[in-house]
């Protein structure tokens, strides 16, 4: 049995539908209340620090939008039972690729609630959404793959070096470097699998992204101030040649 839906199965829903010298200023609010961003990410690359600091950035950097800027990791997860109006205890079966194919299976069979297929599906579904409706920097889940033909989004990959990695994990959730470094080799196997086994994507394929940034090379404030200024520099290109 399949579990890949792909994005061409849905293209009724999710489908269709750096270049010049920037200054804020050139960015529209028509524009820039249509921004979006995807971050992908290595596990311990520091991903929601930067997110953060990029939501700064933009509120700063942007005006006239109609709602302020939101990071959605996850969060996502609960955005997504309210769109859905699904019950509540789906929660804990929705961490990236955390569902065993077995699991899926008795989840049909017995009937009990959505298969994964079912709910990565209602996820993706949200993420087009939001993204649609800008102001939203989207962590994970497949976004810059469901996102991908809206031109209104800027899509983004951090890596690292595993030592950094780990030494970020480390600080963060207060692990050892032992359960540190499983801690990541998990994350990165999972958010893989999860982007191949449902959109059939390579998540370190770079065509999928604008921007891949180092963060063992820049620190979080330099990759979120590097992304901010990429992705308004993108936006003012479009008030002159609009996509939207």
């Amino acid at each position: 049995m399949s579990t890949s839906f792909g994005l061409e199965r849905h293209s009724s829903i999710i489908a269709a539908h750096l270049a010049s010298p920037w200054r804020p200023e050139d960015v529209t609010p028509a524009a820039a209340s249509r921004l979006a961003v995807t971050l992908s990410r290595q596990s311990g690359s520091g991903a929601h620090v930067v997110a953060e600091k990029l939501a700064e950035y933009l509120a700063h950097h942007t005006s006239g939008a109609s709602h302020p800027w939101t990071v959605y990791d996850r969060n996502l997860v609960q955005r997504v039972i309210e769109d859905h109006q699904l019950p509540g205890y789906l929660e804990r079966f929705m961490p990236e690729d955390r569902i065993s194919g077995i699991t899926e299976v008795l989840h049909e069979l017995l009937g009990s609630h959505p298969t994964a297929s079912s709910l990565a599906w209602r996820t993706a579904e949200t993420i087009y959404r939001l993204a649609e409706s800008g102001n939203v920097i989207l962590i994970g889940r497949g976004a810059n793959v469901v996102t991908s033909h809206l031109k209104n989004v800027f899509h983004v990959r951090l890596v690292a070096s595993l030592p950094r990695r780990v030494a970020h994990v480390r600080d963060v959730q207060g692990l050892n470097k032992k359960d540190s470094l499983e801690f990541i080799l998990r994350e990165d196997r999972g958010r893989r699998l999860y982007l191949k086994k449902y959109f059939n994507e390579d998540l370190d394929d770079p065509t999928l992204y604008h921007l891949t940034v180092n963060t063992d090379l820049m620190s979080y404030d330099e990759t979120a101030t590097l992304i901010g200024q990429a992705m308004l520099a993108r936006a003012a290109a479009m008030v002159t040649h609009p996509v939207f």
